[in-house]
């Protein structure tokens, strides 16, 4: 029988490390101290929660909240249902997949309607649609988030994977071969390869995995079902102050890049590190432009794509021993509603991405 600690320890998690934290906010009085861990490294697509924390949007309900790096989604994950985090941002599809192995998470509000799951090209590129991609080759990292999907998009998109040249890439250079055209594409995750390109004034364009019917949500700030039973107040502020951050940087980008850039100085010593950081979090805030978000509030989630989700990483993701979680216990809408846009906002929402939302097109 696999216990918490077993399921950790496979994972390399049973001594989970969080170097990088960002410090607190000066405070005039004493607030309650929360911890919230970020799926990776501090950067335009998880900007939400620095954004958050400058515009004292947790702390006007009493929080101070510390912000630890991250080790990829899955650890994210991990580490809120093993009980060292009570909140991560992580992707949806990883807390499914938590789930499935006895690490149960709640994803108490929606930060983004698309992973962007995507192959990507250069803009010259005469890959167009995923049948173009038949003899030329795709590089690949085996363990990043959307490499076990692949199958699934090649045949949502009729592609034949068998006729397609597979080069593993480490995930550090996985951009490089693509840019020094040593590949003729890349799968992996458009808002964390774009930021470099769109930066750098080269030209990328993505065959989203989500133009193929894969649904697969962005970022999500889960919490452990315990937690949310024990205080769901707690839980109530930790959402409304994302989903603020969200609506925040939706209608006001530039600022929304210069709060981060508050908390996090050094991504401005980078080379066009303030770019890089404006992309990412445009990439972000086009995947909160959804039905969803405009009819019943920003963050909400819904049944039926929690529902393909889950089969989803069940097929592709699931191993012996995992039991497919009930959709409807993977997330609640208690704390959506309170934040939303106006028609004319979201117009004004819509302008402010177009350019990312065209390397979709």
């Amino acid at each position: 029988m696999r216990t918490r600690r077993s399921i950790l320890k496979a994972a390399g998690l049973t001594a989970l490390a969080t170097p990088f934290v960002i410090p607190s906010l000066a405070r005039a009085a004493p607030l309650r101290a929360v911890k919230l861990m970020l799926p990776w490294l501090a950067e335009g697509s998880n900007a939400y929660a620095f954004v958050a924390k400058a515009n004292h949007f947790w702390a006007e309900s009493g929080l101070d909240v510390e912000i630890s790096r991250g080790y990829g989604s899955v650890a994210a994950a991990q580490a809120v249902g093993s009980g060292q985090f009570d909140f991560a941002l992580a992707a949806a599809s990883a807390g499914i997949q938590q789930a499935a192995k006895g690490l149960p998470t709640v994803a108490i509000a929606n930060a983004g309607y698309d992973a962007t799951m995507a192959i990507a090209v250069l803009g010259d590129s005469p890959v167009h649609q995923a049948s173009d991609l038949a003899g030329k080759s795709l590089g690949g990292t085996v363990n990043s988030g959307e490499y076990p999907f692949l199958p699934a998009y090649a045949k949502a998109s009729g592609l034949d994977l068998s006729k397609v040249n597979l080069v593993t890439v480490d995930a550090n250079v996985r951009s490089r071969v693509l840019q020094e055209k040593k590949v003729d594409a890349i799968s992996g995750f458009a808002v964390s390869i774009a930021p470099m390109f769109l930066a750098n004034g080269q030209s990328i364009r993505f065959l989203p995995y989500s133009k193929a019917g894969l649904t697969f949500y962005n970022n999500a700030l889960l919490t452990r079902p315990e937690v949310l039973k024990a205080d769901p107040a707690l839980c109530k502020a930790m959402a409304e102050g994302i989903m603020k951050a969200c609506r925040f940087s939706l209608l006001q980008p530039d600022d929304a890049v210069a709060a981060f850039l508050k908390l996090v100085p050094e991504a401005a010593l980078a080379a066009n590190g303030p770019k890089q950081i404006a992309a990412g979090l445009g990439i972000a805030c086009s995947t909160m432009i959804a039905d969803p978000a405009k009819q019943f509030g920003v963050g909400y989630s819904a049944l039926a794509d929690y529902e393909s989700m889950t089969d989803l990483v069940m097929t592709y993701l699931g191993a012996a021993g995992d039991k497919k979680p009930n959709p409807a216990d993977l997330f609640t809408n208690d704390f959506v509603g309170g934040t939303r846009l106006t028609p004319a906002e979201w117009t004004q929402a819509e302008a402010h991405v177009k350019a990312y939302r065209d390397l979709f097109a």
